[in-house]
C-alpha cells in the first residue's frame, strides 16, 4: 500500500485484523463520505443491521480507526473517522505483522474488484461509458522505480480528493467515481522469449 507521509501508518497486527472484514471497510468509507453517522445511520448505507453495524462500529473505535462525534441529541451516538485515509506495509520484519497486512491487503483488493465489477454492470447514461477508465500495461520496472510509480499514482487520484470531504467542491454534473490503481510484480511472466517451462 502507498504510505504518503499525511496518513497515518497501521503497524500492529491486531488491529489489522480487525480492519480486515469487507462490512468494517464499508462503514470506514461511509463515514468518509456522509461524515458522523449513527450505527442506525451507517446501517441504512451500507445493507446491514443497526446491531450489526454497532458491534462493527465498537470493533473499530477499538483499534483507534473511529472516535465518537460530539452530538447533542441525546442517546444517538454518532461515529466519525480518526483520519482520512491509512496505510499499511507487508515488508515487516515482524512476521505476525506481515500476514496481517497480506490479509488486509487481499480483503481490501477483493472488495475493490467486487465493487467495480457491480459498478460496471449498470448501463451509463450518454457519454460516461467512453469516459470510463479502464486500461493496462505491462513493463519492466526496477523497485525504486514502483516506488515513484507509486506515489505519482496516488499523487494523481488524489487530485480531486478533497471532493469527497466536501460537497461544495464538487461540479455540476459530477458523480462518485470509484478509482483503483494496481502495480504489482509478476515473475509469472517470462523474461525471455526463449524461457521454457521444465
Amino acid at each position: 500500500m502507498s504510505t504518503p507521509a499525511d496518513l497515518p501508518v497501521i503497524d500492529d497486527p491486531r488491529a489489522m485484523r480487525a480492519l480486515a472484514h469487507p462490512i468494517r471497510l464499508d462503514l470506514l468509507e461511509a463515514l468518509t463520505i456522509h461524515g458522523p453517522l449513527t450505527a442506525t445511520e451507517a446501517a441504512a448505507l451500507v445493507g446491514e443491521s443497526p446491531a450489526n453495524c454497532s458491534w462493527h462500529l465498537r470493533q473499530l473505535a477499538k483499534y483507534g480507526f473511529i472516535e465518537e462525534a460530539p452530538t447533542s441529541h441525546g442517546r444517538q451516538r454518532p461515529w466519525r473517522r480518526t483520519s482520512n485515509g491509512m496505510s499499511w506495509s507487508e515488508s515487516s520484519p515482524d512476521p505476525a505483522s506481515a500476514s496481517a497486512a497480506r490479509a488486509l491487503t487481499q480483503v481490501f483488493v477483493d472488495r475493490e474488484f467486487r465493487l467495480v465489477k457491480e459498478a460496471m454492470t449498470a448501463p451509463e447514461p450518454s457519454g460516461w461509458a467512453d469516459a470510463t477508465v479502464a486500461t493496462q500495461t505491462i513493463s519492466w520496472l526496477t523497485r525504486d522505480e514502483l516506488r515513484e510509480l507509486d506515489t505519482a499514482l496516488f499523487d494523481l487520484l488524489s487530485r480531486y480528493r478533497e471532493r469527497v470531504h466536501d460537497p461544495s467542491l464538487r461540479p455540476e454534473g459530477s458523480r462518485p467515481v470509484r478509482m483503483l490503481a494496481l502495480a504489482i510484480p509478476d515473475d509469472r511472466i517470462r523474461h525471455d522469449p526463449g524461457d521454457h517451462d521444465a
